[in-house]
């Protein structure tokens, strides 16, 4: 298998996780590295000067560093505590990567880290986290939480519980036992992806190991990204390949635990990687624009049936429908989703249909357009494809194009979803597909050619509704693959 296509895997995995809402995060300090906190060996640099001691020496065992401190300061441990609120108390910029995660529809995430990266990046997307760090913390729950953070080494507010030496290591399972059933709850019961993480804290490992005796060779399948050695940091050759031997034999024992490993060459690649991850989950979110006062040249009925027919097909596919009750489209869309819905004796999921009517009425000073275009910004957040249908409205009693659709079509654009005018319902709609068959990679990216001919053949005016709907469904089958 080349690395693209384990690469690829590894996206529709995770993707698929998502999907089914088993997805958890495990973060480490290389998550939180790249906004400028420091990992351990620069944490205890100043530790070591003191002991007189040469950190590259011993950051093969920095619990232990941090351990003598303590001892050469009669247990005093006030300059770690310190140095934790130095070093992880500074405002720094949310990565890329905690960004892409905020976004994703994780619930739960475990991380050793100190900082409050993940909690600050989950608020600014307008969720709402509930972090626990104490024993107390996990008999309590935060009201409406969207996640769950649970950060097993302690809290930069808190240094002096914070889990950082040998003594706090060998206490761990009697004074955070509550936190070791948890987690080995959740590695029992979701996939957990590890970020950042180096895998030598012996907490996990011992966890870890816990789930594995108990589960032998029926463990739940876990996945990490690591990076490969880079031959900047080995002194020679030499030295290189040993550790590249070391590393390949690292990632072998992995898998004892269940955890499969993806090596990337640099840290964009993570980056890369969960983009691809979060473009493939949105598309299985449908985004249906459209408004109609007309339908010539074809017949009121057969336009709404389409439509119709079309949001039935698309839920009972297994994607998802976001639309925002266009004027002559929004009935249709609604009939052809519950239809499939209670045909099937179900009930709607949160997320299967979500249906945004427009506000009409202003409630304060806000200009209501600006309301409009914050609206239509929400709802394309939750999609990966657009889909645009028609596009007219009624303007002095004359026919005009609809702007609503155009800002639509512009934000889906912005946002990065697959853009599917099908130019031959006309208005609007044709408008877009010319524009986006007129430059279809700009638009849209590099797809396979079986999917720029089902677009093109969705600008033809001729083709009957019912080719039309075939052709949107084996395109998005394509998209979801």
């Amino acid at each position: 298998m080349t690395t693209q296509e384990a690469k690829n895997r590894l996206v529709r995995t995770l993707s698929h996780e998502l999907q089914e809402e088993n997805l958890a995060l495990f973060a480490g300090a290389g998550l939180s590295a790249p906004a400028g906190f420091v990992n351990w060996v620069e944490l205890l640099r100043p530790i070591a000067e003191e002991l007189e001691l040469d950190i590259e020496k011993e950051k093969t065992d920095l619990v232990a560093l941090a351990q003598y401190h303590c001892n050469a300061n009669a247990a005093n441990r006030s300059k770690l505590n310190q140095l934790l609120i130095d070093n992880f108390c500074k405002d720094v910029e949310i990565t890329s990567n905690h960004r892409i995660l905020s976004r994703l529809p994780i619930s739960t995430y475990w991380t050793t880290n100190y900082d409050k990266l993940l909690e600050t990046s989950l608020t600014n997307v307008g969720k709402s986290p509930d972090v626990k760090y104490t024993r107390k913390q996990l008999t309590h729950t935060k009201p409406r939480r969207d996640a769950i953070i649970y950060k097993m080494h302690g809290d930069v507010e808190h240094p002096s519980e914070a889990v950082l030496t040998k003594d706090d290591y060998e206490r761990y399972h009697l004074k955070m036992q509550p936190f070791i059933n948890a987690l080995s709850g959740d590695l029992t019961s979701k996939t957990f992806l590890f970020l950042g993480f180096s895998f030598t804290d012996p907490n996990l490992d011992y966890i870890l190991s816990r789930v594995r005796i108990a589960y032998d060779n029926h463990q739940r399948q876990h996945h990490c990204i690591l990076r490969n050695i880079q031959r900047s940091i080995c002194d020679d050759d030499a030295d290189f390949e040993y550790q590249k031997r070391k590393q390949g034999l690292f990632v072998q024992d992995l898998l004892r635990f269940g955890i499969k490993s993806f090596m990337v060459d640099s840290f964009e690649e993570i980056t890369e990687i969960l983009e691809s991850v979060e473009k493939q989950y949105r598309r299985n979110t449908v985004f249906i624009s459209g408004a109609a006062h007309d339908y010539s040249p074809r017949t009121d009925e057969d336009s709404n049936k389409f439509v119709s027919n079309l949001s039935k097909e698309v839920i009972e596919s297994g994607f998802n429908i976001v639309s925002g009750f266009g004027l002559g489209i929004g009935s249709s869309v609604i009939t052809g989703a519950l239809e499939h819905i209670y045909m099937k004796g179900g009930s709607i999921r949160n997320d299967q249909l979500v249906l945004r009517p427009f506000p009409q009425h202003l409630a304060g000073n806000q200009d209501l357009k600006e309301i409009w275009t914050e609206y239509r910004k929400d709802m394309l957040s939750f999609s990966g494809i657009a889909i645009f249908v028609f596009g007219n409205k009624v303007v002095d009693g004359k026919t005009e194009l609809s702007n609503g659709m155009r800002e639509e079509f512009e934000i889906a654009r912005e946002k990065g979803l697959f853009l599917l005018p099908i130019g031959a319902t006309g208005y609007m709609a044709k408008e877009l597909w010319d524009e986006v068959n007129s430059d279809f990679e700009t638009f849209n990216g590099s797809v396979p050619q079986k999917i720029k001919d089902y677009f093109v053949a969705l600008g033809d005016e001729n083709i009957s509704f019912k080719d039309m709907f075939e052709n949107v469904m084996k395109l998005l089958f394509e998209l979801k693959k």
